[in-house]
């Protein structure tokens, strides 16, 4: 008997067990979308935020980069009267030499270099092509002095300002002396230590707006801080610049023999420091001797690992980078371009001053 009713509980088990198990039951909740994880490689800075290093023999003041400007802009401050620091750094052109492998001098005379970017100047540590000047004031006299650039003596052009009663009257209100090569230098720098950017479409998303790049710069970014694109051991930083002296294997053979020209020193042939990549896509041609004209060609340089060099840096070797990945940084590299740089009033020439184009 007892037996019979164990295998009747059974029984009534097994159908109450089949009759749940086919009995519709809402479906679970879906799990909420995991958000999108942050960028790792390029943490979101506000860069607008840094300041600017003044040294303290040359402190700012309106007076002094109001000066600044008015000299960066003047054509008079060269022999010949046709060139300004303003004829090599166009300010349309973030303040480089607008498509020009080299500049054109007094007289018609060619440099050897290119005319790199102003952007953010303030903020380099070593000046030149091979980093040989360590401060904008220092920098601003090989230009006004070379033979091939502005070619001004000292005593002619302090003479020359002198004889101009604004100037002789602003460098006596500004620096309580007559005109004299370094206090233009001291102006000149001081205008130039207010040429910051920050304000580009990556500056914007790096301040969490995320729809100021285009998915096509997003993966760029991604490849620019990535082992695989490798450019962000050179390019580190806010300017995205290490600001060392680096053979990237441009040539086999260097007309042009960079840092060895300052140290003597074979293994420094062929070194060029590194430009920063704000405003690049503004900048062509690239490279010391502007002999790049695209940012395509220029990245497809590193991408193949340039050219058989024995001085070539570490760094320098095949990429394996895909058309569209070069695509791709292409487009992360234009979004450098701050357009309200090239715009900014502040640094476009003062009423009534003309300059050489």
């Amino acid at each position: 008997m007892r037996r019979r009713w164990v295998w009747a509980g059974l029984l009534l088990l097994g159908v109450g067990m089949l009759g749940y198990s086919l009995w519709p039951r809402p479906a679970p909740p879906a799990p909420e979308a995991a958000p999108p994880p942050p960028h790792q490689a390029s943490p979101r800075i506000l860069f607008a935020e840094r300041t600017v290093p003044i040294p303290e023999d040359n402190p700012q003041t309106p007076a002094k980069v109001e000066l600044g400007r008015r000299l960066f802009y003047d054509t008079r401050l060269s022999k010949d009267g046709t060139v300004a620091c303003a004829s090599c750094h166009k300010p349309e052109f973030a303040f480089s030499d607008g498509g020009k492998p080299v500049s054109t001098g007094i007289f018609g005379r060619k440099g050897l270099r290119n005319a790199p970017t102003l952007t953010n100047v303030a903020f380099r540590r070593h000046l030149f092509w091979e980093g040989r000047s360590p401060r904008l004031e220092l920098q601003a006299v090989g230009p006004l002095t070379a033979h091939d650039e502005m070619g001004l003596e000292p005593e002619e052009l302090a003479q020359k300002l002198g004889a101009i009663p604004e100037y002789a009257r602003a460098f006596q209100e500004v620096f309580g002396q007559p005109p004299s090569l370094k206090a233009v230098t001291y102006a000149i720098a001081a205008f130039e230590r207010t040429l910051v950017s920050y304000n580009s479409p990556f500056d914007r998303y790096q301040a969490g707006d995320d729809s100021t790049m285009s998915q096509a710069a997003l993966r760029g970014m991604e490849l620019f801080f990535s082992e695989k694109g490798d450019c962000f051991h050179c390019h580190v930083g806010p300017d995205f610049t290490d600001d060392e002296p680096r053979n990237t294997a441009l040539y086999t053979v260097y007309k042009d023999i960079g840092l060895a020209r300052a140290t003597g020193k074979d293994e420094d042939v062929g070194k060029f420091k590194t430009p920063t990549l704000r405003n690049v896509a503004l900048t062509a041609p690239y490279m010391h001797d502007g002999s790049i004209q695209t940012l395509r060609e220029a990245v497809q340089h590193y991408n193949r690992g340039g050219e058989p060099n024995l001085n070539a840096d570490a760094l320098i070797r095949p990429l394996g980078l895909t058309d569209p990945e070069v695509d791709d940084l292409v487009a992360f590299l234009e979004s450098l371009t701050d357009r309200s740089f090239t715009a900014n009033p502040a640094f476009l020439p003062p009423k009534n001053e003309g300059v050489s184009r």
